[in-house]
């Protein structure tokens, strides 16, 4: 797809870097079929193509205005195109760059920037969060319920190991996960613990940068990722064999901080570090004897919902369904694993309705074949679909962590919220 870019961006580093990438996109139209907006709308100015050709028409006018920004903002990012594009089409970085311009090019009535302000400004920030969520929690009784269901109750942290092993892993922590679901990161550490891994926190990593990012505040994105360069080098330094996330939405941004950061003179060599040592917490327990953990409780029949970051983002679509099922667990057939549940981040509060719908529809695959409860590797996700599931919903880490326990329990502490 070739662009002649405006005289405003012929100079601009990322009026190039669109350019380039839009030039992949050869038209066929074979991510229609597994866009999950497009298919809600049938409408392509919501469908991958329809917003190349928006962004494009961008660059070449050096205009774009507001239903440019409404089909951008109606974009889950889930990168289910980059997966079915046969010429590589990089579509996820495109978005990035074309909703950078469009802030700029078509600002935003005050009331929808001050909404995004918010939202970046609390979740991005563990504590803050926190604080929203034990207040939200307490209040819940009385909230309505369209507002109570996006409430996760509280849970209860359970012990967690505080020997040292002689290998030692970096545990990201998360914003969200940390606080609504703290036995997600208690179940990894336990696990690990199981197979002679300590994971560790570093104090002082925060954000990984995604939700500031792909709300177009990339500045602010860019500096969550150089704060947390910094809190992980000197363990880094120190040996730490990988990163690990248990949040497949924190881990593919993990792994695009050496892109990001590429023409940082003062991090690029750190970011593509990090990327490298970036793992989601399936690829290192692939790689381990699961025996030593157990046999599995006698659940029923388990669905396993794959998230879009962990299936497109990461391309590791068959990573936990290989590890439970070799673990022994009974796997539900599910349909349509390539499509989104419509979290996707902030999505699931800005585009409520077409969110709900997704949902909607992802449940109705994932519950057909009557499972006892569904697993899936990311807390947006999660947090998702346990709002009307029906059955339980949890990290699959979690699952994995009920397998019989063969060896002595480690010496463990409580944890406090």
């Amino acid at each position: 797809m070739h662009v002649e870019l405006h005289p405003d961006f012929v100079d601009s580093p990322l009026g190039q870097a669109a350019r380039d990438l839009s030039s992949a996109c050869v038209h066929c139209g074979f991510c229609l079929a597994t866009c999950p907006t497009y298919l809600d709308t049938r409408d392509e100015r919501d469908s991958p193509r329809g917003r190349i050709y928006l962004i494009n028409q961008l660059l070449e006018t050096g205009q774009a205005g507001n239903p440019t920004r409404t089909h951008l903002d109606r974009c889950l990012t889930c990168r289910s195109c980059e997966s079915t594009c046969p010429s590589g089409m990089q579509y996820g970085r495109l978005l990035d760059i074309g909703r950078g311009l469009v802030e700029r090019l078509a600002p935003r009535p005050l009331s929808e920037r001050a909404l995004r302000y918010a939202l970046r400004s609390v979740v991005s920030r563990p504590r803050l969060f926190r604080a929203a969520l034990r207040a939200g929690q307490a209040l819940r009784p009385l909230l309505p319920a369209a507002l109570k269901s996006k409430i996760p109750p509280r849970q209860k942290a359970q012990s967690v190991p505080v020997r040292h092993r002689a290998r030692t892993m970096l545990l990201l922590e998360g914003c969200v996960q940390a606080a609504a679901t703290p036995n997600t990161n208690g179940a990894a550490r336990r696990i690990f613990d199981r197979l002679g891994i300590s994971l560790v926190a570093a104090p002082d990593a925060a954000c990984c940068g995604a939700v500031n990012y792909h709300l177009a505040a990339q500045a602010a994105g860019l500096d969550n990722m150089r704060h947390n360069i910094d809190a992980w080098w000197p363990f880094i330094e120190a040996g730490a064999e990988a990163i690990v996330s248990s949040a497949s939405g924190c881990g593919s941004t993990l792994a695009d901080y050496g892109h990001l950061l590429a023409h940082d003179p003062g991090y690029a060599e750190k970011a593509r570090r990090v990327s490298e040592l970036a793992r989601d917490a399936g690829e290192i327990l692939q790689q381990e004897n699961l025996a030593q953990l157990g046999a599995p409780p006698a659940l029923g029949k388990i669905s396993v919902h794959l998230p879009c970051s962990l299936q497109h983002g990461l391309q590791l679509p068959d990573l936990i369904p290989h590890i439970l099922a070799g673990a022994g667990f009974e796997l539900a057939t599910t349909e349509d694993d390539h499509l989104c549940c419509g979290s996707a981040g902030t999505y699931s509060i800005l585009q409520k309705e077409r969110s709900d719908r997704l949902r909607d529809r992802k449940l109705q695959a994932l519950t057909g074949d009557k499972p006892a409860l569904i697993v899936t590797g990311n807390i947006g996700c999660q947090l998702q679909l346990q709002e009307t599931a029906g059955v339980p919903v949890l990290h699959w880490l979690e699952l994995l962590d009920r397998c019989q326990r063969v060896a002595a329990p480690a010496q463990t502490r409580g944890t406090s919220e």
